[in-house]
């Protein structure tokens, strides 16, 4: 089944929605409601949000599973509710969250359930279902697993055979619930780099979870913001920083986001200031050790300490502390620790 998408309309988008549950006794309870967000093929977005926010609860929404409580989502020029269960295998792929846990069987085998909507109850494959597992292994980096065993794999593997699974159901709307909840940073880098590549080249519309917000500010065409209380904000991500919108989600007591390196950091108040002295990476690392130990670097010249990087060839911390006295330090432990010594012995004094 396609979707008819026409002039420059989304692959998916809500007028008005509301979302929630409808409880047994006490009737709807709405976590959210007027959410208008589209996304178009081609394009790679990240739904982020505190936990609770109802992240789950919105992508589930937008699936089919659960019924909203008001307004509507369209997949094309078709509203959610006119389409049966059937079509909408045809159209969209869902990746959930739970780690993958099945026994006796190849991953082959695991992808191959994504042809379901085409080969029926009974999963007789065709040559040409082969070769589009094959093509959706490939294009997730398993070329040669198909005969692994699901249980004789990592983490990561596992989770690029589900994305297989969704390829190779042939959707244009890939939907994923927090597909790197397990992963170590690595294989997290990865699948969103792989997510990102399939949803440009293969011009998928691409939806996923994530607390992965790093990642998601460097990689995600657009992202969707989502908290108890806010509105849903939606933009590109640098839109999002400019506008101070990550701060206003994000920022709780202690720990805050830096617009100007995109980063969350533990707040401190720095009461202590240093002259800083150099350029490039190293200039870059030592400010951030400093930070950690509640120092504001500075260029400017003050009686305090010192420290200038020699980066010529030899890596060399030069740190002149509140004595005059100049130490060659060849690491940035061992600049901390004789900040450390610098200061208990001036306090001593």
């Amino acid at each position: 089944m396609q979707l008819n998408v026409s002039g420059n309309q989304p692959l998916i988008s809500t007028n008005n929605l509301s979302i929630g549950y409808n409880h047994p006794r006490q009737g709807k309870h709405i976590l959210h409601s007027g959410i208008n967000v589209k996304l178009e093929a081609g394009e790679f977005v990240c739904l982020l949000g505190p936990n609770g926010s109802g992240k789950s609860t919105l992508l589930q929404t937008l699936c089919g599973f659960i019924p909203m409580l008001g307004g509507e989502v369209f997949l094309g020029d078709r509203t959610i509710s006119s389409i049966s269960n059937r079509q909408m295998s045809l159209l969209v792929s869902v990746v959930l969250t739970e780690r993958i846990v099945v026994s006796n069987m190849t991953v082959f085998d695991l992808v191959s359930l994504g042809r379901t909507p085409y080969t029926g109850f009974f999963g007789r494959m065709k040559h040409s279902d082969a070769r589009k597992v094959q093509d959706a292994l490939t294009a997730v980096g398993l070329e040669g697993f198909e005969e692994r065993m699901i249980t004789n794999i990592s983490d990561g593997e596992r989770q690029k055979v589900m994305i297989a699974k969704a390829l190779v159901q042939e959707t244009p709307l890939i939907v994923l619930d927090e597909p790197t909840a397990f992963l170590d940073l690595p294989s997290r880098i990865e699948i969103m780099h792989l997510l990102r590549k399939l949803a440009h080249e293969r011009k998928k519309g691409i939806l996923l979870s994530t607390h992965d917000l790093d990642l998601a500010l460097q990689m995600a065409d657009k992202i969707w913001l989502l908290a108890e209380g806010k509105d849903m904000e939606t933009g590109t991500p640098e839109d999002l920083v400019l506008s101070n919108e990550f701060r206003r989600f994000f920022e709780r007591e202690g720990i805050l986001f830096d617009n100007n390196t995109g980063q969350f950091t533990v707040g401190k108040q720095q009461v202590k200031t240093i002259r800083l002295i150099g350029k490039g990476i190293e200039y870059k690392w030592v400010s951030r050790a400093l930070a950690r130990r509640g120092f504001a670097a500075s260029d400017e010249p003050f009686s305090g300490f010192k420290v200038e990087i020699k980066s010529d060839g030899h890596r060399e911390y030069l740190l002149t502390g509140p004595s005059g006295k100049t130490h060659k330090l060849r690491s940035i432990e061992d600049l901390l620790a004789r900040i450390d010594h610098e200061e208990a012995s001036f306090l001593t004094d």
